[in-house]
């Protein structure tokens, strides 16, 4: 069974051509680095026109997410390059929606959607302000004053499988600097940390926009590079790199 290895901003995964459910032993299996491929999770996609497509998405840990911010925008410039578009503007299907792309030559522009807030008030949370907010899939938002100095590893999966979060969470820690910029490191659930997330990095934006002030666009510096945040009436867009890394197969 062939599959593709792709990443954006070092978040990396396996894409299949679909119709096609993998199983969450075998996602598992092809996910951990050292006796599999190696990827943060896997992206099934299918043909659905020449101006769209779809994508599925499933967490190293097998589990299924609604969307993939990252990967999105993976699923986009592969499905370009492929020839499957017409245009370098298209729709992605996801579990979360609609979300219009372009393809660049450097970088991939897509819609995330509109931030909501899935519970009714900020949260305490392992001795945190959390800002609870849904972005295709959960996001908790926290602001620390030194992103380096943030214990990721011990707060990030405490927050994660906290009981208030039943489908459990990602996590963003948010550092606000100076000007119209945030740097944020991401505890993603099911994987852990990631050097970037594209939901992540748009949610961690958001509350960075609304609670802290920040204007947009904002610049997102995260440990695998920068995406662009940018909000209108009709929600998020983000615009960052996505690369094909790899081809081979799976016997």
């Amino acid at each position: 069974m062939d599959f593709v290895k792709v990443q954006g901003l070092g978040n990396d995964f396996l894409v299949f051509d679909g119709p096609f459910v993998p199983t969450p032993e075998a996602i598992r299996r092809w996910c951990r680095r050292r006796d599999g491929v190696g990827a943060d999770g896997v992206l099934v996609i299918e043909q659905l026109a020449d101006d769209r497509v779809s994508m599925r998405y499933w967490n190293a840990d097998g589990g299924e997410a609604e969307m993939c911010g990252n990967g999105l925008r993976c699923v986009a410039k592969l499905a370009h390059e492929r020839g499957w578009t017409a245009s370098p503007e298209f729709i992605v299907e996801t579990a979360a929606g609609e979300h219009p792309v372009t393809v660049k030559s450097e970088s991939v522009v897509a819609f995330v959607g509109e931030p909501v807030r899935f519970r009714t008030d900020t949260l305490q949370v392992a001795g945190y302000d959390v800002h609870p907010f849904a972005i295709g899939n959960p996001h908790a938002v926290l602001f620390v004053d030194d992103v380096e100095a943030a214990d990721v590893d011990t707060i990030g999966p405490v927050i994660e499988n906290d009981p208030l979060f039943p489908n459990r969470t990602n996590v963003e820690f948010v550092q606000v600097g100076e000007g119209e910029g945030i740097a944020v490191r991401v505890w993603e659930r099911g994987v852990g940390e990631t050097p970037a997330s594209g939901t992540g990095a748009t949610a961690a934006a958001y509350v960075a926009h609304t609670v802290a002030e920040v204007p947009t666009p904002i610049e997102v510096a995260l440990r695998g590079g920068t995406l662009l945040i940018a909000f209108d009436e009709e929600g998020a867009w983000m615009e960052g790199p996505a690369e094909v890394v790899f081809t081979g197969s799976i016997t």
